[in-house]
């Protein structure tokens, strides 16, 4: 989560309130504009991050897969996923080139993600739910 300090709000005040967040989970401080892009990303990723890996495991079951194997398998990947990139620090960029092997499974796959248009949809569909956010915000 994150959290954005009111101009009144004073070191003390900040680090008390980040104590309190932290006991909940990580908690970065932001400034006030980047509050609603937190909303768009954070907020409403869970669900797009929901949607890629009911569409994984769809995927696996449209090859075979049982379905409850295959939606374990696509939760357990993006964990791993998600642990490896905040283990190592690496810009998911870097993480992605060393999965993919010449001519392998994997850059295939990732082809035709791109053809699809997963890149430009999902950044889409972060820049909507910001949007709707800072909508909201100024009721």
């Amino acid at each position: 989560m994150v959290m954005a300090r009111g101009r009144h709000a004073g070191n003390s005040e900040a680090e008390l309130l980040q104590t309190l967040l932290e006991a909940c989970g990580q908690c970065e401080e932001v400034p006030e504009a980047h509050v609603d892009i937190h909303t768009g990303l954070s907020g409403s990723g869970v669900a797009f991050v929901c949607m890629f890996s009911e569409a994984l495991a769809e995927g696996a079951i449209k090859m075979g897969m049982p379905s409850g194997l295959a939606h374990r398998l696509a939760a357990q990947t993006l964990l791993g996923t998600a642990k490896m990139l905040l283990q190592k620090g690496q810009h998911p960029a870097q993480l992605r080139t060393d999965t993919c092997t010449p001519g392998g499974t994997t850059i295939h796959g990732l082809h035709v993600l791109e053809q699809g248009g997963l890149r430009a949809a999902t950044m889409s569909a972060v820049e909507a739910a910001t949007c709707r956010a800072k909508e909201l915000s100024r009721k």
